[in-house]
Formats: structure tokens, sequence, C-alpha cells
């Protein structure tokens, strides 16, 4: 039959390839397939893991009924217990708005809802089997992000990616950026070290010491870094670092700078520092791509080093452990190697 037509051939190889489609399905396809190439149920049966009578059956489906011969049988059975007018009112709540002031549904506020519109009894479970049977989820949220229309997008990327792999000729490049809101804790009890098959363990109560914020500048050049904790994350704090940097680096030196669009990088005040000091050039990223600040990599090493798993027993310890992680990283500072060029991204 599938000599005679290449169509159903190709329906069959796309059913056994699909990810999408129920497992049952794409055995039955690949059952076919193989007999056709000539296998014999044994065969069959002994690569695809299943049953020589498995194989049987398939085949014989197959060569009475073509691909409607794959297709599961009607079975008996007592009718639905809910008519569809049910079923519309379960999936016309679950895709709205639950009841003030609950943020996500329930299969029991479901139910209720139910009840009250169309008047029918139904148990929670009994809702949650409909929904599994729609393959609706109401009780699962997925976050995304509405992305802020930038008409220079891909020439902001492309600009700050070119700073990276190809820095000015005596320019200093600085990628700066702050790290707020970070934590003190300390744990009630001490931990447990690992073993031979075993983790370590953390004690999952803990005291609060309050929260530190500190500002970072890394030189992509070298990797380095220079840090200091800041009482207040604004355009003041910001502009006495930049001040401080400024002093440091060699006169007449031009800086390029990379920032992201954070309300102390873009105030009013941090825009007239920089009118006011012409060898820095700000290079921005574009609105909802800070990952292209490359200093996040660095806080991205220091919260998986420091901060994720560490013990601290006041906001001073925890400031102290970040300035001896920073010391120790720029003893051995080498600079990322930035290989994405700017371009949009190919998704085939």
């Amino acid at each position: 039959m599938l000599d005679d037509d290449e169509g159903v051939r190709d329906r069959l190889v796309r059913a056994a390839s699909s990810v999408t489609a129920q497992v049952r399905q794409a055995l039955r396809a690949r059952i076919v397939l193989a007999a056709a190439d000539g296998l014999t149920n044994g065969s069959i049966a002994r690569e695809l893991g299943i049953s020589v009578n498995t194989v049987r059956k398939w085949r014989g489906r197959f060569a009475a009924g073509g691909l409607q011969g794959l297709l599961d049988a009607q079975r008996s059975g007592r009718p639905r217990t809910y008519g569809s007018e049910v079923r519309v009112a379960i999936v016309a709540a679950a895709t709205s708005a639950p009841p003030h002031p609950e943020s996500t549904w329930s299969h029991r506020t479901i139910a209720a809802q139910v009840a009250g519109t169309v008047f029918a009894k139904i148990s929670a479970s009994q809702t949650g089997r409909i929904l599994a049977d729609l393959d609706l989820k109401p009780h699962r949220v997925r976050g995304w992000l509405t992305r802020r229309d930038s008409p220079d997008f891909w020439e902001r990327v492309a600009d700050v990616c070119s700073l990276y792999r190809n820095p000015p000729e005596g320019a200093v490049v600085l990628s700066i950026d702050e790290k707020t809101a970070i934590a003190a804790r300390s744990r009630r009890h001490p931990g447990v070290p690992a073993a031979p098959g075993r983790d370590v363990r953390e004690e999952f109560e803990y005291r609060r010491h309050g929260t530190a914020s500190i500002v970072a500048a890394m030189d992509i050049r070298t990797g380095e870094v220079l840090s200091e904790p800041i009482v207040r994350n604004n355009a003041v704090t910001f502009t006495a670092f930049l001040a401080r940097l400024d002093a440091v680096i060699e006169p007449g030196k031009e800086i390029h700078v990379v920032l992201d669009n954070g309300s102390s990088h873009t105030a009013k005040h941090t825009r007239k520092w920089f009118q006011a000091h012409p060898r820095w050039r700000v290079h921005f990223t574009p609105p909802h791509a800070s990952w292209l600040n490359q200093v996040e990599l660095f806080f991205s090493a220091l919260t998986r080093r420091v901060l994720r798993h560490g013990d601290f027993s006041s906001r001073d310890d925890l400031i102290d452990k970040m300035d001896h992680y920073v010391i120790a990283h720029n003893e051995k500072a080498k600079p990322y190697r930035w290989t994405y060029d700017g371009t949009p991204l190919k998704t085939s």
C-alpha cells in the first residue's frame, strides 16, 4: 500500500518523527514503516521494544483500514455526566480573571463558578479531569516581557558589541552597573559539608542582618574590577563614583563606558556630569538588554561564588567578603572573550 501512495508514506514519516504527536500514534507509524521496509514481525518487535502481538495487531489494522486503522477505536462506556454547556462554562471560567482578590484559579473555585453559572454541581476533581482533557492549566503562569520599542535597537546592540570586540586604541573601556539589595543573612545552625554520596546540606532558617549595595566598574581589556559599597542608588552617588574613576585614570585618555538604562544612569544630573566631562563617551544598552553590560558577568560569578550560599553575620561582614572576592579576582583577572557580534540571532 505504501508503494502505491507516497502521500501515505509521507504522513507516516511525519507522525513517526513528530515531537508533538502522541507516543502511541508515533509507535504505530514506526511499525508500519518498518514493515514496509521488509522487516519481519520479530525484528520490528526487537527494534521497538514491544511484543510481536502488538506488531501483528497494527500491521493488520493498517492493512484493513489504512491510516484510519491506526486511530483508536471508539470505546464503549457510560455517557458523559456533564454536557457541553458545563465544559464551556469551565473553559470560560478558566480563561477569565478569577474572583477578587484571588490571582489564580483553583479547581475548587472553578467548580464553584460553574455551579453558579449553569447551576450544575460539579466536583473539583471532575473539573480537574475536564481541564486535563482540554489541556488547559489555569493554575500555571508563565512570565513574559513586553519589549519597549526601540527603533535603533540593533544599532545600539552592534555599537556595544563592536566596542567589546574592537576597543578603540589607547582608550579605557569600562562596564559599570550597581548590584543592589544584597541580603546579609546568617543561618541559625551550621551546614553539613559534602561527603561521598551526600550533597552539602544547609539550614533553611536564617537571621536577617540588613542589605548592602555596591557599584562596580570593570575594565573590559583586563577584566579587573573596582567596586565600592553605596548607601543610596541615585544619580548623586553614581556621579561621585564616576568622579573617583576620572581622578585615577590617566589625564587625556578617552574613556568609553557601557551603561544600562537605570534611573541613576539616565538622570538629568548624570547627563550634566557627562557633558562637563567630554572625554567620557557613553554607550547605552537598548531597553531590556542589560545583559549586554559586561559587568553583569562578574556579578553573576559573585552571586554563585559568594552570595548564594554565603553566611554573613552582619552587613559589614557581607561587604568585607565581597571586597575580598574582588581583590582575589583582580589578582588573576582575565578579560572575558566576547564573541557575539550584535547581529540578530538566527533561530533556524
